[in-house]
């Protein structure tokens, strides 16, 4: 895998080209570009290889922000979750989609302010599961020994399943923050996309917080050519109106500054901000949108 150098930009150590940072681990095929590497890429990661370098540089050539967009999103969770686990004096978190570490996890947030933190990690894609393991094995990376970090195999659909698998770690009788980054914009139907997130919210306790962040566009020329983009790609993203992100928290106590460009939700210049710079979508391009409301 690729691995940063220490001003947290991917070094150019490579020996192998296509393996640049050493072998993959085994059954897992590198030669494909996967999203959640992509992803971790454009974040800064550790957990990439050559072809999604290469992919992520042409995904950059269509939208030339998306790395800054991925990077506004993080920069989100980093101030949402220091809100949740502060102000808010949550202790428990349920992190769907979460992908691959990159810095910035909830975990790590959650756990500075309060080591008893309980977070649950949730996806279904192979790739990220099999390096779940090894990932959270790492002492910088791993729970504080008051609380505890876990990965489940769960996909977003089965709202079932998910609650089932999480309930092993977290107590659903007490506040959960449910945490939906960069996920919805995978489930193509919006009204599946509601359906989810209301059923979701509805299985948890009075108190508890929803945080969303998604790709969204007011432009049908960026809307034109994610749809090119998604005829190609292994995982298609829907790109939607910033009404419609919106909408997802339906029932819900929208937190000030309610649902806005990533840069723009409580920024405070600390670390997690670095990098989000213009990502609210200055123009009309696809823009990073989020918002994080508690249930009464």
């Amino acid at each position: 895998m690729v691995h940063p150098s220490p001003d947290g930009d991917a070094g150019e150590q490579a020996r192998d080209p296509q393996y640049p940072g050493g072998p993959p681990p085994p059954g897992l095929d590198v030669s494909v570009p996967h999203p959640a590497r992509v992803w971790n890429y454009w974040l800064g990661g550790r957990d990439y290889f050559a072809a999604d370098r290469a992919a992520g540089e042409e995904m950059g050539s269509q939208f030339p922000h998306v790395a800054e967009i991925a990077r506004a999103e993080r920069a989100f969770l980093v101030r949402a979750v220091r809100f949740l686990a502060g102000p808010a004096r949550l202790r428990q978190f349920l992190d769907l989609g979460a992908g691959l570490p990159a810095g910035g996890n909830t975990h790590e947030i959650a756990q500075r302010i309060a080591p008893d933190s309980r977070v649950v990690y949730a996806d279904n894609d192979p790739a990220v599961l099999l390096h779940a393991d090894a990932l959270l094995g790492n002492p910088t990376l791993a729970s504080s020994p008051w609380g505890v970090v876990r990965y489940i195999d769960a996909d977003v659909r089965d709202v079932a399943a998910v609650l089932a698998r999480a309930a092993d770690t977290l107590d659903f009788a007490r506040p959960v923050a449910l945490i939906m980054l960069g996920i919805l914009g995978h489930i193509e139907d919006y009204g599946a996309a509601r359906s989810i997130t209301s059923q979701l919210a509805d299985a948890l306790p009075a108190g508890s917080y929803l945080a969303i962040a998604d790709g969204v566009t007011t432009s049908e020329a960026s809307r034109a050519a994610q749809q090119r983009y998604n005829k190609h790609a292994s995982v298609p993203y829907q790109l939607r109106r910033p009404d419609e992100l919106a909408g997802l928290f339906g029932g819900l106590d929208l937190i000030d500054p309610g649902v806005v460009p990533c840069p723009q939700w409580k920024p405070d210049g600390r670390d997690g901000d670095r990098g989000a710079g213009g990502a609210g979508g200055a123009g009309g391009e696809a823009a990073a949108y989020c918002g994080v409301a508690r249930k009464p």
